[in-house]
């Protein structure tokens, strides 16, 4: 109800704007008269103004359409969308897939009939086994679990903890962006689990010592292979890139061993380095020696051949000449060789017509002529 003023003059010119008070002294208002008042001019604002003063029902059939326009209008608007340069837009109708949009803006059937996906087609994921992180208890943990992902049989029946990581992208080619989306609730821990599979596979037919020295580039090749193919088994529209072993080492009960079997080996390689060069230095040296006594034996053979050939050409020759004259060539033939024979004896001439005891012998004039061996020399010969 109002309240009322103490003069109870409630029409005079200082009327206040509820009409319950004066200026100078009012009343609070009336709560009901203004939520009335309040009513009226929201009905009469929808309905497009004041009510018919005739009684009559206001015309609200185009302001209804307007609405209806208006918002049909925004929902339309609503089905653009943009496709970043890394993204691929899957659009879907009812549910089922229509098509796959390459970036940029495009339209897809506003929600709740129409839906788009943007996933990240071009970013390299990074999945990383035995590798723990964070810290205090969390990184405990990451690290226990780490070495539970890590640690493999080898083919030789030995442990080894093989730490590696797996770098893959999202298969655009064929279906691969859809297979992605909806083949698997959870695709980083498939990569994950089949990566874990195909090293302990991989491993598993190595050798210990194969893994931890040089064959680590053919291991990582295997297993992306593997993965790849388990993978398109899958339907996962996953593409492995690379596989990347980050450390394997042996448990921490065998390293010390491990590390002398290692030393060892390199003591091995080491020798054999060592023969090798040495055998790369003795065999040219041996075979340049062997080739010149080849040479050697071969001139002489050429020499005693040619000097052979020239006596016998020598003694056919001297057989034509005895042929012609045979007393003329006998003479000659031991004129000659007394020649060879006397050339380095010391000579004696004896007189023929004289005694026996008459000898006279040949001054040596070659002999004086000689050099005369020195002192030094003699002391020499006469010690051996």
């Amino acid at each position: 109800m109002p309240w009322s003023q103490n003069n109870g003059n409630n029409q005079g010119p200082n009327k206040g704007p509820w009409g319950n008070g004066n200026k100078n002294n009012q009343t609070p208002p009336d709560l009901e008269e203004f939520f009335r008042i309040a009513q009226e001019k929201i009905r009469d604002t929808l309905n497009g103004g004041p009510s018919n003063p005739n009684g009559g029902a206001p015309n609200n059939t185009r302001m209804y359409a307007l609405l209806a326009a208006g918002a049909l209008l925004v929902w339309g608007l609503s089905g653009f969308y943009r496709v970043e340069q890394d993204e691929a837009g899957v659009e879907m109708v009812f549910g089922q897939v229509t098509r796959i949009r390459p970036p940029g803006l495009n339209y897809v059937v506003p929600a709740p009939f129409g839906r788009v996906l943007t996933p990240k087609v071009t970013t390299a994921y990074l999945t990383e086994i035995g590798s723990g992180t964070g810290t205090g208890n969390e990184f405990r943990r990451a690290q226990q679990q780490g070495n539970e992902e890590s640690q493999m049989l080898t083919g030789d029946e030995n442990i080894i903890n093989v730490d590696f990581s797996v770098n893959w992208l999202v298969k655009t080619e064929g279906n691969g962006v859809v297979d992605y989306l909806f083949n698997f609730r959870n695709p980083k821990g498939t990569v994950k689990a089949v990566a874990e599979s195909a090293m302990r596979e991989v491993v598993g037919r190595s050798k210990f010592s194969n893994i931890i020295t040089d064959g680590g580039d053919k291991i990582q090749l295997e297993v992306q292979e593997l993965m790849q193919k388990t993978l398109d088994s899958y339907k996962a529209g996953v593409l492995v890139k690379s596989v990347k072993i980050q450390g394997a080492n042996p448990p921490a009960q065998v390293i010390d061993s491990v590390r002398d079997v290692q030393a060892a080996r390199a003591d091995r390689e080491r020798l054999q380095n060592e023969a090798e060069t040495y055998r790369n230095r003795m065999v040219p040296e041996a075979r340049g020696e062997a080739e010149k006594i080849r040479q050697g034996a071969d001139a002489y053979r050429q020499k005693v051949v040619n000097d052979a050939k020239g006596q016998a050409d020598r003694f056919s020759q001297v057989l034509e000449e005895y042929k012609k004259a045979p007393n003329i060539t006998k003479e000659r033939l031991y004129i000659e060789t007394m020649e060879k024979v006397l050339t380095n004896s010391d000579k004696t001439l004896v007189d023929g017509g004289a005694g026996v005891g008459d000898v006279v012998p040949y001054l040596p004039l070659d002999s004086a002529r000689r050099p005369q061996p020195s002192a030094t020399q003699t002391n020499r010969v006469g010690g051996q």
